[in-house]
């Protein structure tokens, strides 16, 4: 199937309440315009620099998502445009974003990413110290810095048991704080899972192979 096809069953498919991401990352500029002109209109990086170079090329009605783990020197190619950061995974880098959006006037909404996948190579804050920072008034620190949901990767496993659990440990925590926190996004589910992350309440999925095909 195309890109386009592929675009329109996801259309299909998905609930209404489900924000679909592409994930655009290595893709060339003419596979992201034909998803564009398919109705897409929010794309996922992992690298700052192609992102900028993605964002200076194509319209500019594109909602940009950094999904990717973020580097603190990275912050400031990204913090005039970008929609939404998905890894926000430490108190470092909150502070780096927080004084990067000041210099520009904005305030950037990011996903507080939470470690529930059982591998050392995923990143994320462990679901203690993100139990503990959305208990306290920690951010609160960073004005510029506005927490609008939770993201989390599940295993690489097979099991699809294991990922059930962990999907549900991301959803309770995100259910805890939905009220208080004021949390709109949970962004669970990729390619392979996507549809145990729907069943287990996200809000948001991130889709790559399934749209643009396998990546080399």
């Amino acid at each position: 199937m195309s890109i386009k096809e592929n675009i329109i069953q996801f259309q299909k498919e998905i609930p209404d309440k489900v924000t679909l991401v592409a994930v655009s990352k290595t893709k060339p500029i003419s596979d992201l315009q034909e998803a564009y002109d398919s109705g897409q209109r929010i794309f996922g990086e992992n690298k700052v620099q192609e992102m900028s170079e993605k964002w200076e090329q194509l319209p500019k009605d594109i909602q940009w998502h950094m999904i990717g783990h973020v580097q603190t020197n990275k912050v400031k190619q990204m913090v005039e445009y970008v929609s939404l950061i998905h890894s926000a995974d430490r108190l470092k880098l909150f502070k780096e974003i927080n004084k990067q959006a000041a210099q520009v006037d904005r305030t950037i909404d990011v996903l507080l990413q939470v470690k529930i996948a059982q591998e050392e190579s995923k990143y994320g804050m462990p679901i203690q110290e993100a139990t503990a920072l959305l208990d306290g008034n920690q951010l609160d620190n960073y004005p510029n810095v506005r927490v609008v949901g939770l993201m989390g990767m599940a295993s690489f496993t097979d099991d699809t048991n294991q990922v059930d659990t962990e999907f549900k440990m991301l959803e309770s925590l995100f259910i805890r704080f939905r009220e208080s926190k004021n949390l709109k996004i949970l962004s669970m589910g990729m390619s392979g899972d996507y549809e145990l992350a729907i069943e287990n309440g996200s809000t948001m999925i991130r889709v790559g192979s399934a749209i643009f095909g396998s990546r080399k």
